[in-house]
């Protein structure tokens, strides 16, 4: 029988980590809003969501409620840390739920606000290779000047991404996206969600494309990555050479944003390391946000509604479970 001696010992090890949490912590979470700024001295906001000592209470934060103790007390000793980007015009709490479970199971959950593509100011929203800066900079702040930044466990970092920010982690973990490759896709696929946003934008006659940064940097920090719906997939085909952590890769099914087979399934392709990779039946783009409020469900009828017969409830109790497992197992607490 051949025995990966390797794996072995890093489940082991995961296991171990699983079972000292589950009884020394009982699973509350603790919240904190806090602000820096970026590279452009934009204000940089941040939620973060963390395993806490402190009582909890119910409360509202936007279109969401919580338990959550706010500015809470950090539980003892070192945590993981996971950067959450979320999509074109999300926020902070689009990906709350996933948030809550991470910090349940006794990670720091640190979701950035990109300045100028959220849902209160798009006005950078094309300058998508900005993002990747925002996560690099708040990483830093959460690292260097964040009040609980010793209880930071600097070898177990992550990154959670979705759509946008599914590109903006691919950045952060080595991609050199193509973006000379918008032009000629969009001339082909007009109708595709980001060729609409351009246009949008482009003057008439004006060839698709993004602004590009001064730099595009890999950030050494991250350890491993969990990427749902990429936005331009197809511009890293090719082009995901330098990406070297462990990767979960999710596609909707019936995602109707970032149709098939150009988005997820060019990752997929181009990724030197296999990903774990799941297809979500019959799931749609926006499946992939927390579930909605009854309020905001009547205010964004089209993110919140899902196909008929699919229940985002239920899916994310999977969907968030699966995230935890992943990084447990890929975020193994090294020796000391």
């Amino acid at each position: 029988m051949n025995i990966n001696t390797n794996r072995l010992l890093r489940a082991f090890m995961a296991l171990l980590w699983m079972w000292g949490y589950a009884n020394a912590w009982a699973g509350t979470v603790g919240f904190q809003e806090q602000t820096t700024y970026d590279e452009r001295g934009q204000v940089l906001k941040l939620a973060i969501w963390y395993p806490t000592s402190s009582p909890v209470q119910t409360v509202s934060l936007g279109w969401t409620t919580q338990d959550l103790a706010m500015e809470g007390t950090m539980a003892g000793g070192k945590h993981p840390l996971i950067l959450i980007s979320h999509g074109t015009g999300g926020t902070y709490l689009s990906h709350y739920d996933t948030a809550v479970a991470l910090a349940q199971a006794g990670f720091i959950a640190a979701a950035v606000l990109h300045p100028g593509d959220n849902a209160l100011d798009q006005s950078r929203r094309l300058f998508i290779l900005e993002r990747p800066a925002h996560v690099r900079r708040a990483l830093d702040y959460l690292q260097q000047q964040w009040r609980d930044h010793e209880q930071i466990d600097d070898d177990r970092i992550g990154i959670f991404g979705f759509s946008a920010g599914g590109f903006t982690a691919l950045v952060n973990i080595g991609g050199k996206p193509d973006m000379g490759s918008i032009a000629p896709f969009c001339l082909q696929h007009p109708r595709h969600f980001a060729c609409q946003l351009i246009a949008q934008e482009t003057a008439p006659g004006q060839a698709a494309t993004m602004p590009l940064p001064e730099r595009q940097e890999q950030d050494a920090r991250i350890k491993a990555a969990v990427i749902a719906a990429p936005a331009l997939g197809f511009t890293f085909a090719n082009r995901l050479q330098g990406v070297s952590v462990p990767v979960q890769l999710w596609r909707a099914e019936d995602d109707q944003i970032l149709p098939h087979p150009w988005y997820a399934e060019e990752v997929l392709r181009a990724l030197p390391p296999t990903p774990q990779y799941h297809v979500v039946l019959h799931a749609g783009h926006f499946d992939f946000l927390a579930p909605c409020s009854p309020m905001m469900a009547q205010r964004l009828p089209e993110i919140c509604n899902s196909a008929p017969g699919f229940d985002r409830t239920n899916f994310h109790r999977h969907f968030n479970e699966e995230v935890v497992a992943f990084f447990r197992q890929t975020l193994v607490k090294r020796d000391d």
